[in-house]
């Protein structure tokens, strides 16, 4: 592999993320909408307030960072939290809106219209996060305006020189749980490939589990009616997906629960997936909503300290066993000569 060159800006921001082994064991914080609307249903009333929403995330951002090595927050509601993180965690910002517009097809993103890569450096991002929802397959010009929307973000990030994480996510409006389930290897593997084009900018792809587990047949987490495979599938899915990239990859938990996480990366290791770390919000926190919702900040935090902690430690131990640095896709530290 010949050398390659990173400048220093993106490098220092990267290893900020990341543990000493390299491997990025970063916890997600960025929810907004989704998260005060299932704090108000766990009490059976109105969404969380914006000050719930931040307690929330201070809160979490206290506990989790002393286990994780790296924070994604989001600049609305989470800049106060991250006054309680552990000094040596890193910080990644999201720069997208929550969600989309339901009535315009394709999902299409839209920024943060107080923010730009400047001013979230300048609050301390060590990287900045863009969500984008994306379908290879997807018709008209979606995916034109989308990839030129990925090009600018890219070219912002390089002109600040900072790291630039990007996590497509694939879906498909016109199929059911089970169809997206069916075409999500081969949607993962393409958009793991057309965005480690250089165009783009991308320096750490975080990305989805290339299959939903709960459909494979002999996992844990295997719901008994459909299967859309085994785990020797999995296994060759786990490898194209990643073969069809150049970049650092970490995966996302996606909303499953700890366990199903877990499996997951564990097979992720087993298949020798050279993935890079994690990004995991809600398989560690998620049933401390009800918690806070019902009982208050307090108890979150006793609830934390206890459940939170294993499930974030044990995540940690899987990493530790199957992870790698993020280095690696380069052919470690001593092909990378970083630059400025």
């Amino acid at each position: 592999m010949s050398k390659v060159f990173i400048t220093r800006g993106k490098f220092d921001g990267i290893n900020a993320c990341a543990n000493d082994k390299g491997i990025i064991a970063a916890a997600a914080m960025d929810q907004r909408g989704s998260l005060q609307k299932s704090i108000g249903k766990a009490r059976g009333g109105a969404p969380a307030s914006a000050e719930e929403l931040t307690e929330f995330k201070t809160i979490i951002t206290k506990v989790l960072t002393k286990h994780a090595s790296a924070i994604l927050m989001d600049p609305e509601f989470g800049l106060p939290a991250l006054k309680e993180k552990d000094p040596s965690a890193g910080v990644l910002l999201a720069y997208e809106k929550t969600g989309y517009d339901a009535a315009v097809k394709g999902r299409l993103p839209d920024l943060l219209p107080e923010w730009s890569v400047r001013r979230l450096k300048e609050v301390g991002a060590s990287a900045v996060k863009i969500l984008l929802y994306y379908n290879p397959y997807e018709g008209g010009n979606v995916n034109t305006i989308k990839h030129a929307f990925i090009e600018r973000i890219g070219a912002e990030c390089a002109a600040n020189d900072i790291p630039f994480f990007l996590e497509p996510i694939y879906y498909d409006d016109d199929m059911d749980e089970v169809g997206v389930a069916k075409k999500k290897p081969a949607a993962v593997t393409a958009y793991m490939a057309e965005f480690s084009k250089s165009r783009y900018g991308v320096d750490v792809l975080k990305v989805e589990v290339p299959f939903n587990i709960k459909y494979i047949a002999g996992s844990r987490a295997f719901g008994g009616t459909t299967s859309l495979g085994t785990k020797a599938d999995a296994m060759r899915q786990f490898k194209e997906a990643a073969n069809a990239t150049t970049k650092p990859f970490i995966y996302l938990s996606a909303g499953v629960t700890d366990d199903v996480f877990v499996e997951s990366l564990e097979w992720a290791a087993e298949a020798k997936a050279p993935f890079a770390g994690v990004l995991c919000g809600r398989a560690t926190w998620q049933d401390g909503i009800p918690v806070y919702a019902k009982e208050g900040g307090k108890a979150l935090e006793a609830w934390l300290e206890d459940r939170g902690v294993k499930n974030i430690t044990r995540l940690n131990e899987t990493l530790a066993k199957g992870a790698r640095s993020w280095m690696d896709a380069y052919g470690g530290r001593d092909n990378i000569e970083v630059v400025g």
